[in-house]
């Protein structure tokens, strides 16, 4: 009688562990499991409305480069950095110049007669030729130039290896270097996750700074004072996407920027104040696995991307 109770116990015990089974197999089925409230809708980030594309592509031209990597825009002319050379072109696209850089070029300020080139942990000064002016100062051997503008006598270089800003003179000799900290402990410096950092002088001599971890972009002094910043850690086309954008940054002739986003690639404006204003190139335009253009602006507002796959300058105006 003991062995029966024992046995029916047993069963019992059985048919309960199989029914839990089977009760939790038919909760965790594909088909009848809810929704995860905090999966990334990767939809929300590719789809744009039409109304919020303010700019058409009017054109654009192919380069003789196979690895063309920085541009920037200076009286008139666009500045193209790429395959160990400094390219040169009018706006139509059509060769004025270039000249020879023994270096991988990451980023390009043409000032007067001198090209400003940095990459890798140099930075330096070419004439019109190519031939070197100068070498700067004060890199270190993880520097990683990624990043470089100039305002007046001083050159302001991003550092993405030591995540720091330097100013240098027009010598070359670096004056000073800051990490984006302040006295507030909510500011951790910069959060530089990338070889993607990077810098401007506006028209009003301003200098901006991506804090591409923060999803901000912050305005300091020459000094390295932070003096005010706004950011755009938002889900959706008004914000910025994944662990570290803006990849790029430009200036338009009303002081709004542009920017540029690695991962989901695609090119927006804001106002001065981090206000959304709409989108000048929607991911459709560069598909998958394409690299975040970098950008630069002419006096009429054009907006010149430097679409590395495409290996092209494409040009953007507003409709």
């Amino acid at each position: 009688m003991k062995n029966k109770a024992i046995t029916f116990f047993l069963i019992g015990m059985a048919l309960v562990i199989v029914g839990v089974i089977v009760a939790d197999y038919l909760l965790k089925h594909p088909g009848r499991q809810q929704a995860n409230p905090y999966a990334y809708d990767m939809d929300s980030q590719l789809e744009v409305p039409e109304e919020i594309i303010l700019y058409k592509e009017s054109r654009n031209f192919k380069l003789n480069l196979d690895h063309p990597a920085a541009i920037s825009y200076a009286e008139g002319k666009l500045v193209v950095a790429g395959d160990r050379k400094i390219v040169v072109l009018d706006l139509a696209g059509k060769l004025i110049s270039e000249a020879p850089v023994d270096m991988d070029p990451a980023c390009v300020k043409a000032l007067g007669d001198r090209f400003y080139v940095g990459g890798g942990n140099r930075i330096v000064s070419l004439d019109a030729t190519g031939t070197l002016v100068s070498s700067f100062s004060g890199l270190a051997e993880n520097s990683v130039i990624t990043s470089i503008d100039a305002s007046g006598e001083d050159i302001f270089a991003a550092d993405a290896g030591r995540r720091v800003v330097c100013r240098f003179g027009r010598d070359g000799v670096k004056e000073l270097e800051f990490e984006g900290k302040s006295g507030d402990n909510s500011n951790h410096g910069f959060i530089v996750p990338s070889p993607f950092f990077d810098l401007l002088v506006n028209s009003f001599d301003e200098l901006w700074v991506v804090n591409p971890g923060k999803h901000a972009l912050e305005n300091y002094t020459y000094d390295g004072e932070l003096r005010g910043f706004w950011n755009a850690s938002l889900a959706g086309v008004k914000g910025f996407s994944g662990c570290c954008n803006p990849a790029h940054i430009a200036t338009l002739p009303n002081g709004n920027f542009v920017t540029a986003e690695k991962g989901v690639v695609r090119i927006k404006e804001y106002k001065a104040s981090g206000e959304f204003v709409g989108v000048v190139a929607a991911p459709a335009k560069f598909g998958e696995d394409q690299k975040a253009p970098d950008l630069a602006c002419d006096e009429e507002g054009r907006v010149y991307a430097l679409d590395p796959g495409k290996k092209m300058i494409r040009v953007f105006e507003k409709l």
